[in-house]
């Protein structure tokens, strides 16, 4: 079984931070989370952040500066530290995996950012 899981997700004020992390795992493979997306009601799945093998990151312009993807030493374990959260970073925050042309996706983690 493959699985990818999102947690970290909650309810946080504007301005307050919050941690996500994504953990992989496989029966007979190991995947390696990739990227995070998000997607808000009513609008189509974003890209937020984006880490290659190689450690290369890429930010959607409207997270830069206030979020940072990492991942551990295993490359297994994807994190999103996210900062200055505005009310319009509210959505279902994914994470996906690729391996050998399959595409892998979390079940998502809701992030409301509200007072």
């Amino acid at each position: 079984q493959v699985q990818l899981v999102e947690s970290g997700g909650g309810l946080v004020q504007p301005g307050g931070s919050l941690s996500l992390s994504c953990a992989a795992s496989g029966s007979w493979f190991t995947i390696y989370p990739m990227g995070w997306y998000r997607q808000a009601p009513g609008k189509q799945r974003e890209l937020v952040a984006s880490m290659s093998s190689g450690g290369n990151t890429n930010y959607a312009d409207s997270v830069k500066g206030r979020f940072t993807i990492s991942r551990d030493n295993a490359k297994t374990t994807m994190y999103l530290q996210m900062n200055s959260l505005k009310p319009e970073d509210t959505a279902v925050y994914y994470c996906r995996a690729v391996r050998q042309n399959r595409e892998y996706w979390g079940q998502g983690t809701q992030v409301t950012v509200s007072s």
